[in-house]
């Protein structure tokens, strides 16, 4: 595996219950600024295979980035779960909920 993946595969995993970390925050950590989109190709590539918590994992404004309606329910549902709030738009208050690991 390409370092880049390796360090973004330990961020997704750190992200602890009931809290969030968006796809370009895990993407500036693991040390690629600009990767985001490679974080959504391991998060969909590698979530099973790696036990990930990928429901923890949204986008910049806060909002759950699956285009599926099932797809969308079930991160929202798992979130739920967690404790993590979704307001009626759609959005999850990242001053609340979203994770910065020391």
């Amino acid at each position: 595996m390409e370092p880049f993946t390796l360090r973004a595969l330990a961020v997704i995993k750190g992200i602890p219950e009931g809290q969030v970390m968006t796809y370009g925050q895990i993407a500036g950590l693991a040390g690629s600024p600009r990767g985001a989109r490679q974080v959504v190709r391991i998060l969909h590539a590698m979530s099973a295979s790696q036990g990930l918590p990928w429901h923890r994992v949204v986008n910049a404004r806060g909002e759950i980035a699956i285009k599926d309606t099932e797809g969308k329910d079930t991160q929202a549902f798992l979130l739920r779960q967690e404790g993590v709030h979704i307001g009626l738009e759609g959005r999850i208050d990242l001053e609340e909920y979203q994770y910065w690991p020391e």
